[in-house]
This record gives structure tokens, sequence and C-alpha cells, in this order.
């Protein structure tokens, strides 16, 4: 007869009956495996039945770079799932909040650029962690920053605006659309990686600020290529690199700025599409296939080029690792240039 080391957990179980008494098999606690099944099978059956009821974008203000993506993506899923997507406008911390708050069921997303996982850097007491917090879907398109001058100013590239802002510091300055946007950090990263002097003047609106530029009251700007590519075409703007790490179709002949004097300068403006934290993977991973197939279809590559923009369309994964990139990149920039939110 076997024997069993007494307080085993393989020891058999007694059972006590009329016929006497007799040994049980020892059996594992089910406990934790009826909870792991069912959590999946839950979250299996909410995929298969998703979705029953409309969407919801949760993103900024009307007009922004966020915003342009959400209405672009609602209109695909709404095609793709057979249900209404809708965009919802709010404050950047309302909105950032409520994407946070919503239940974890693929009925709330949250359309952001970087100023989401960046955000909390520029805070003394971080009100979210953008990793904890959210769950990434896609990185859904992208824009590089180009650098462009009045054409009154004496330069030519990247290196004639080094050794022109060298020889003349603080007498250079540049124009900016609010604290932590692409187009700021841009413009610090520049600064800090070229060891240049140059004055930073804000403004309320891209708007004012373009028109600042466009009239020669300042001398240079980092901008997104939609709001400026016509000025550089018609001549009342120089372009002088792009700042993604390689060439850009968007600038064709426009060299990037890391080799054209300042290597390994990379500023670019993603905006991407996520869910509250928890969301069941398989809703992600539809969703992920979903919008990427979208943005990446003729037409909308078409589209959103003429605009400026280069759809992406990655993983959950690439989104992820896209994000911590940019956080670790900017994180320095943004500790040295001592910037805080608005």
């Amino acid at each position: 007869m076997a024997m069993w080391q007494r307080g085993s957990r393989h020891a058999p179980r007694i059972n006590l009956s009329s016929q006497g008494v007799y040994l049980l098999p020892y059996r594992k606690p089910v406990v934790t495996v009826i909870f792991a099944c069912a959590a999946l099978t839950a979250a299996m059956a909410c995929a298969q039945g998703y979705p029953v009821k409309p969407v919801r974008i949760v993103t900024t203000a009307a007009g922004g770079g966020s915003d342009f993506v959400a209405r672009l993506i609602a209109q695909g899923l709404t095609e793709s799932l057979g249900q209404q997507t809708i965009v919802d406008n709010r404050g950047t911390l309302i909105a950032i909040e409520m994407g946070i708050k919503a239940p974890p069921d693929g009925y709330t997303l949250s359309s952001f650029g970087s100023t989401l996982w960046l955000l909390p850097l520029m805070q003394e007491k971080p009100a979210y962690d953008p990793v904890k917090d959210f769950a990434p879907i896609t990185w859904a398109v992208t824009s590089p920053n180009i650098i462009v001058v009045h054409p009154s100013l004496p330069v030519k590239s990247v290196r004639d605006l080094i050794a022109l802002a060298k020889a003349r510091p603080g007498q250079l300055n540049y124009g900016t659309t609010g604290s932590g946007g692409s187009n700021h950090l841009a413009g610090e990263l520049f600064k800090s990686m070229a060891g240049v002097d140059m004055v930073r003047i804000n403004y309320k609106g891209a708007s004012q600020s373009l028109a600042d530029l466009l009239g020669g009251q300042i001398q240079v700007m980092f901008p997104t290529p939609n709001s400026a590519s016509s000025h550089v075409k018609s001549g009342r703007l120089k372009a002088l690199a792009v700042g993604s790490a390689q060439p850009s179709a968007l600038f064709p002949g426009l060299p990037s700025v890391a080799a054209s004097g300042l290597p390994g300068y990379e500023s670019v403006a993603l905006y991407g599409m996520l869910a509250p934290a928890k969301t069941p993977m398989p809703l992600i991973s539809r969703l992920s296939q979903d919008i990427s197939r979208f943005v990446n279809r003729t037409d909308l590559k078409e589209k959103l080029f003429s605009m400026g923009v280069e759809a992406v369309g990655s993983s959950p994964d690439e989104f992820a690792a896209a994000m911590r990139a940019d956080i670790a990149r900017m994180g320095k920039v943004i500790r040295d240039a001592g910037i805080k939110a608005d």
C-alpha cells in the first residue's frame, strides 16, 4: 500500500461511510482554475458579441491632431463594427480622466497624441500613469516636425542655422503653441542638442504664430507639415529639414535634421488609439486590426498624405514601445528645460 506523509498536499482524503473507511484520491483545488477560465471565457464572449451599442471616442478640443485622428478612425470603425462610432470632444484633462475611468469594455476609446504620455512629466504631482492607466491599441498615424524659417533669415541649411544662432546668442526667436506640444519640444530638443540659445515666443493658437512667422516677427518654427507645407511651396517660408529619422516622402528632397548637422535628432508627432487599462486583449486585438486595415487603405493613405500625415497602423506592442521611447527621449528635454504644463 502506498504511503503518504502526514500533512502532504498529495495525501488522500478520508471518507467515512456506512460501508467503512476508505481513501479518495487527492484533487487539486479548482477555485483558481474556475475563476481564470471564467475570466477568459467572459473576455472571449465579450469580443465575439462586440459591439451591441454605439462606440465613443474621447479626445481633445475640435480642430487639433487628436481630433482629426479620432474623426478619421470613427468613420472606419463605424464601417467595420456595424455600430455608430461618435467623437466626444473635451478639455485635455477631462478627456484623459474620462478615458481612464471608462469601463474596460471597448465602448469608450481615447484618441491622443504625445501629450497623453508626456504630460505627467510636466506635472509636479502627476494625476495618472499613462503606461498603467491605458491599454495601447494602435499607433495610427505620424507626422514629422519640420524646421521652417522666414526667407529673410540668411540660412540655407541646419548647419547654417546653428552657426547663426551661435553667432547671435539670444537674438533669434522661435514660435510655439502651448507648453509641451510637439512644436515646442522639437524646438527645445534642437536647442539642447545644438547648444544654442534661441528665445521662445509662445502663442495661444497656431494661426497666430504662423501669421507672425510669415510676417517676419519671428524667425523659426518647428511645425508639422499640414500647417506649413503650402507656404513652403509658395516660397513664403523656407524649409530646412525634416525631423523624422529618415527623409520623408511628405517633403521630397528635404534632408533629415539628423543628416544635416545634428546627428541623433528626431522629432515626430505620434497619434494613436487607446482603451482603459484591463480592456480584454481579444477586444484590443480586434480594434487594432480593424483600425490598421482602415488607415492603410489606399484611398485613406492618399488622403492622409495630402494632409501631411503618414499612416502607420501598428500592433498594440509596437505602439507601447513607441510611447516608451518617446518618454525616454523627451523626458530629459522636459526636465532640463524645466517645462511645466500650462
